[in-house]
């Protein structure tokens, strides 16, 4: 069985000039293409020519847009509107701001132990996604020979600028998806998307033969009628689909490198691009009116830009009163225990990024060692570890964990932006890495020092992890001023009630 992403491509070494070299043997290809290559097929099927600097390419006389782009970028996005505008406009040239507001994409990683057996799926989170690009549309060749003819990008840039008047330029905003083509998980993730949202690639490819919907062939390749193909699959020169084999898409069976095809050029005077069919989203939907993500992203903006304005003077006024208590929580941790005074663990912020998450220390020196010798008597049923008298706590650890004093070099992290004042609890990658829906939904905001868990959990036996899942997801889904207010307001009431309880409990 072939799982979806299983053939994704391995591109050689990262570039370090302006162009990409490609070493032929050890880049995958599929009908005789690269994933670059790829690329600009796509646009062809749209009737655009990409076009980028120092690249030694015969641009077409017949080609009716070209589409000049930077050497890195590869890009998704429905042309439509920027070639109706480019034409209404009678500009030689159209900036494109290209956005990609998806969030970051992980990757899962299998872990195996030393018999190469399955142990878990890992997900990993590298380096944040690319949001921004730009490039230009232009229905002028003498245009696209300007940029062609840079050696960089920003040369090329500066080229346009300087040869076409202002007036004969114009700007516009557009929705899309960005990949990297020098990071190779990118490249990967773009042949992926690329199955799912190139309706018709035998537009521009002759050996793309459609099979049934979503799933298209090599014109010699042979499929066995038992074989299962599910999803948008594509199977190379070479390759066979074999008896009761089964390939779930999105997924690519790449060319076999011994019988790779030369691929056919792009005949532009027949028009490919006429047939190609709409730039389509899984299910039959068309890519979202760009108002409309717009709205949503720019509300949402909005929201984070306040929300990260009331975190700065919240935790600034938190640190002026309790800064007073530091010293006297300091002394009395190292009476009892000795140095160090507070603890730094690990923990994932948005995107998966990892920082030391602050507190005072409340454990012994030798909490993390003792973990293993009392893991038997964990009480909690999920990722995370309680017990309910944790003997690995010192008398000192006991009261500040009471009225949460622990907590108050979180504020720290709050002012340089790792955490928030209300948000899901901060965890581990160990924890991050249950319940793939959970884990995407609190690694889209910044974790908090207090949330909906802390105030909504009952602490019943065998549903802890199960409160947790829940009240992470329905404080993203229904993230607002009010409800962060509330939960600021009912933390307080619980130190409060907690300070309330020691002192009976003191008097007893």
């Amino acid at each position: 069985m072939i799982l979806p992403g299983a053939h994704a491509p391995a591109t050689t070494g990262h570039a370090s000039g302006a162009q990409k070299e490609i070493d032929a043997p050890t880049v995958p290809t599929i009908w005789g293409l690269d994933p670059l290559q790829l690329h600009d097929r796509f646009w062809a099927s749209r009737g655009v020519q990409v076009v980028r600097p120092g690249e030694a390419i015969d641009l077409a006389q017949k080609a009716p847009f070209f589409l000049l782009m930077e050497p890195r970028a590869l890009a998704i996005f429905d042309p439509a509107d920027a070639e109706e505008v480019l034409s209404m406009a009678g500009s030689e040239l159209m900036y494109l701001r290209i956005h990609d507001h998806r969030e970051q994409t992980p990757r899962e990683h299998v872990v195996t132990d030393a018999d190469n057996r399955f142990v878990r799926f890992e997900r990993h989170y590298d380096r944040p996604r690319r949001h921004l690009a730009r490039a230009a549309l232009t229905r002028h060749i003498q245009v696209a020979r300007i940029w062609q003819a840079a050696i960089v990008s920003r040369e090329g840039w500066q080229h346009l600028r300087r040869d076409l008047p202002k007036e004969n330029r114009a700007t516009l905003e557009a929705q899309g998806m960005l990949y990297d083509g020098f990071i190779d998980i990118e490249v990967a993730s773009f042949v992926r998307d690329l199955t799912k949202f190139w309706v018709r690639p035998d537009a521009t490819i002759e050996r793309a033969t459609l099979v049934s919907p979503g799933v298209w062939k090599d014109r010699e390749a042979i499929i066995d009628p038992t074989a299962k193909l599910i999803g948008s699959v594509w199977i190379g020169t070479g390759r066979h689909a074999e008896t009761d084999m089964m390939v779930i898409g999105p997924a690519v069976l790449w060319d076999d490198p011994k019988t790779r095809p030369v691929p056919s050029p792009v005949q532009w005077e027949t028009s490919p691009w006429r047939d190609a069919g709409p730039v389509a989203l899984p299910g039959g939907r068309r890519m979202p009116e760009p108002a409309m993500i717009e709205s949503l992203a720019e509300a949402r903006r909005i929201h984070n830009v306040f929300k990260r304005g009331f975190d700065i003077v919240f935790s600034i006024f938190a640190l002026l009163i309790t800064l007073p208590l530091y010293p006297f929580i300091i002394l009395a941790i190292v009476i009892e225990d000795g140095w160090p005074v507070f603890f730094a663990h690990k923990r994932e912020t948005l995107g998966g990024r990892e920082f030391p998450c602050l507190k005072f220390r409340s454990m012994r020196r030798d909490a993390e060692k003792m973990k293993h010798l009392i893991k038997k008597r964990n009480q909690a049923d999920g990722p995370q570890f309680f017990i309910e008298d944790d003997p690995r706590l010192t008398r000192v650890g006991r009261i500040i964990r009471k009225f949460r004093f622990d907590e108050f070099p979180q504020f720290f992290n709050v002012l340089v932006g790792h955490m928030s004042v209300v948000g899901p609890r901060p965890s581990p990658f160990t924890e991050n890495q249950f319940c793939p829906a959970w884990r995407e939904a609190r690694l889209s905001v910044r974790p908090g020092i207090t949330g909906l868990w802390q105030i909504k959990r009952t602490r019943a036996p065998g549903t802890d992890f199960q409160e947790w899942i829940r009240y992470d997801i329905e404080y993203v889904e229904n993230a607002r001023w009010s409800l962060d207010l509330l939960i600021i307001w009912k933390t307080i009431l619980s130190v409060l009630r907690g300070a309330d309880e020691h002192q009976k409990d003191s008097r007893l």
